[in-house]
């Protein structure tokens, strides 16, 4: 009995001593912008910093996080339940975020940005920015490029659509860029055949040699040196993050339409062609053609049709 006398004692000194905290103490007490900048650095900004940040969201300055996106603010003062940034962190909303995970955010971390939301968004005494996790440093000339120095281009243009659940629902094409095995993996059609980008989906869409051009809602499309980058990292092979070549797809069927630039080559990349391969309308030379074929053991692309379009 004397035990539980003790505990409504001591639950009524704790309820009191909260009641007499004054509004004024309890929002310094409660996080600021620092705070969650800190937590946006470590999970969100890989994807949403710069110019070409996902729907124009930015979370890599107090006044891009406040401005929201293309579809409206995501932070709504004194609101954490209708605030979509946190609904997304929550789950409660698709896709959920960050786009990486799982893992995603801890409770303790989902729990400091609902505080912080519901104290109003305070900036706290700096509205310092919140700056970029840090990245591998992009290989060189001669350097040997692996999943970890593309994943976030990947992450940053593509896996917004091309994942589960993504902005335009299931994956186009049923395509996933969200993951190492997902794109070595491919969809309906190949995206990449390691050793070859001009034969590589991938490259031919961020290069507009296949249609639609990607990303879907450029213009802006990827910058020279983020293309260039991709062409790397498939010509040694589309290494994984420990530098393991991806594995020939052997057998898979592939698909392409370009332009004939020389005897057996589309937009100046070279198929084979054999005695079993059936030639329609007599292609030639600058003609619009398509090349449907497969992979062999040498990761060429042994043509089985070729015709003009």
């Amino acid at each position: 009995m004397r035990i539980w006398q003790i505990l409504r004692s001591v639950l009524a000194i704790v309820l009191t001593a909260a009641i007499a905290v004054p509004g004024s103490l309890r929002a310094q007490m409660a996080p600021t912008w620092p705070q969650a900048a800190k937590l946006f650095a470590e999970k969100c900004t890989l994807c949403h910093s710069g110019d070409d940040a996902p729907l124009g969201l930015r979370l890599d300055t107090l006044e891009g996080a406040l401005k929201g996106s293309e579809n409206g603010p995501v932070l709504v003062a004194g609101k954490p339940d209708e605030s979509e940034l946190i609904r997304r962190v929550r789950g409660e909303s698709e896709p959920r975020m960050p786009l990486t995970g799982p893992p995603f955010l801890s409770d303790g971390e989902i729990t400091t940005l609902e505080h912080w939301v519901s104290a109003g968004l305070p900036a706290g005494g700096t509205a310092a920015a919140a700056a970029e996790p840090p990245q591998a440093p992009r290989p060189g000339p001669g350097g040997i490029a692996t999943f970890e120095h593309v994943e976030p281009i990947f992450l940053k243009h593509c896996a917004k659509c091309h994942k589960d659940n993504g902005k335009m629902g299931p994956p186009p094409e049923r395509l996933r860029l969200d993951s190492y095995a997902n794109i070595v993996a491919g969809g309906e059609r190949l995206a990449l055949l390691p050793g070859n980008p001009g034969l590589s989906e991938i490259i031919r869409r961020i290069e507009g040699k296949a249609q639609p051009r990607m990303p879907f809602d450029g213009p802006p499309w990827l910058k020279e040196e983020d293309i260039g980058l991709l062409r790397q990292w498939i010509v040694q092979g589309a290494r994984d993050a420990d530098g393991k070549p991806a594995p020939v797809p052997v057998g898979r069927e592939v698909r392409f339409r370009g332009r004939m630039t020389g005897m057996w080559s589309i937009d100046n990349v070279p198929f084979l062609v054999d005695r079993r391969t059936r030639i329609d309308k007599s292609p030639r030379i600058g003609d619009q053609v398509e090349v449907r074929g497969i992979i062999d053991p040498s990761g060429q692309v042994r043509a089985y049709r070729l015709r003009r379009r």
